[in-house]
């Protein structure tokens, strides 16, 4: 398993993942195991997304 470079990421992610899940119609929960790797995916695929952008923004 890996390690955690800044433990105090998870926290922050799990947020982030959250909000962009409720934001786009995926209900996440505790458990995800009845959503479809289609659903996870566009979670996990819109946050790169966004991560990207912000990225992108702060080196112009």
């Amino acid at each position: 398993m890996a390690k955690n470079l800044v433990p105090e990421s998870k926290q922050g992610l799990n947020r982030f993942k959250t909000e962009v899940a409720n934001e786009i119609g995926v209900p996440f929960t505790d458990y995800n195991g009845n959503l479809t790797s289609a659903q996870c995916g566009s979670v996990g695929g819109e946050m790169v997304k966004r991560m990207v952008a912000k990225y992108e923004q702060e080196i112009k």
